[in-house]
C-alpha cells in the first residue's frame, strides 16, 4: 500500500478493541490489503451508534477509512460475518480469541498476507460450523507459521539433517524443528517429543483439511501438540501469549461441572 494512500476500502477482521477518549475505540484489525491497521471508530462506546455492532471482535467487516496524522479513521462499516456462534460458548471464543492473537502477534503494521487473511477467515468459518476445534486451530497454526516465514522443519533432524526415522524424537525451537535421538543430548533447548504428536503436527503442514477433520486424536496427542506449539511460539514471540490461560481455565471449570 502506497505511503501517501490517503483513503482505503477494504476487508478486515477485528482483532481486538480498546476504550480511547469518552465515547471512542481504538481498533486493532487484520485487514486483506494492508495486514495490521489501527483504526479509530469515533462514537462507537454511544448508546446509539451504528457502527458498535459492526466492530467487535471476531466480526469480518467491510470498512472504508481515511488517513489522519498517526491511525486511520473509519468512515464506514458494514458486517460481512459476525460469526455469532463464537460469542455463545467459553471454549470456542477462547479458541478463536487464540487465533486472534497469533495474527496479531505474528503480524506486522500495514503489510499485506492475502494467503494469511484468508486463512484466518477460513478458520472462524470452520470454528463456527463445528469443526473437530483441535483441528481446526491447529491446521491454522502450522499453516500460519509457514505464511509468516517460521516454519518448523519436521521432516529432517535440523541438528544433523538425516530423516527422522519412525521414533520417538526432540523438538528445539531455537534449532526450528525435530531433532533426532542421537543428537537430542547436543541441542540445549530440546524437548521430547513423540512420534504421535509430530505425525500430527506433519499431517498439519502437508495433508488436506478436509481429510484432516476426520482423524481423532487422544486427548494425549492434543495436550502435546499444544505444549510444543506453544513453546514454539513463545520463543519466537520471546513472550508467552496471554489466551491459553484463559483456555485452561475454561476447560477446567467445564470439567468441573
Amino acid at each position: 500500500m502506497a505511503a501517501l494512500e490517503r483513503s482505503l476500502k477494504t476487508e478486515a477482521v477485528v482483532l481486538r478493541h480498546n476504550d480511547m477518549g469518552e465515547a471512542d475505540r481504538l481498533l486493532t484489525l487484520f485487514s486483506r490489503d494492508a495486514g495490521i491497521i489501527r483504526a479509530v471508530a469515533k462514537g462507537t462506546r454511544r448508546i446509539h451508534s451504528k457502527k458498535a455492532g459492526h466492530l467487535e471482535p471476531f466480526t469480518r467487516v467491510s470498512l472504508m477509512l481515511a488517513r489522519t496524522h498517526d491511525l486511520w479513521l473509519v468512515t464506514q462499516a458494514v458486517a460481512i460475518d459476525l460469526f455469532l456462534p463464537l460469542r455463545d460458548d467459553l471454549v470456542l471464543t477462547g479458541e478463536a480469541a487464540y487465533v486472534l492473537e497469533l495474527v496479531d502477534r505474528f503480524s506486522y503494521e500495514e503489510g499485506e498476507n492475502r494467503n494469511l487473511y484468508n486463512l484466518l477467515v477460513e478458520t472462524l468459518e470452520r470454528l463456527s460450523r463445528g469443526d473437530p476445534v483441535f483441528t481446526a486451530v491447529h491446521y491454522f497454526e502450522l499453516h500460519m507459521l509457514d505464511y509468516v516465514g517460521f516454519r518448523p522443519q519436521l521432516f529432517n533432524c535440523v541438528h544433523c539433517h538425516e530423516e527422522i526415522k519412525p521414533q520417538d524424537q526432540y523438538f528445539s525451537a531455537a534449532q526450528g524443528g525435530a531433532v533426532c535421538p542421537k543428537c537430542g543430548e547436543l541441542v540445549a533447548d530440546a524437548r521430547p517429543i513423540t512420534m504421535d504428536a509430530l505425525k500430527y503436527l506433519r499431517n498439519f503442514q502437508r495433508t488436506a483439511y478436509t481429510r484432516l477433520i476426520q482423524a481423532v486424536p487422544s486427548a494425549q496427542v492434543e495436550r502435546e501438540v499444544e505444549a510444543i506449539l506453544q513453546y514454539y511460539n513463545a520463543f519466537l514471540l520471546e513472550r508467552r501469549l496471554n489466551t491459553p490461560r484463559f483456555l485452561d481455565e475454561v476447560r477446567k471449570n467445564r470439567a468441573a461441572g
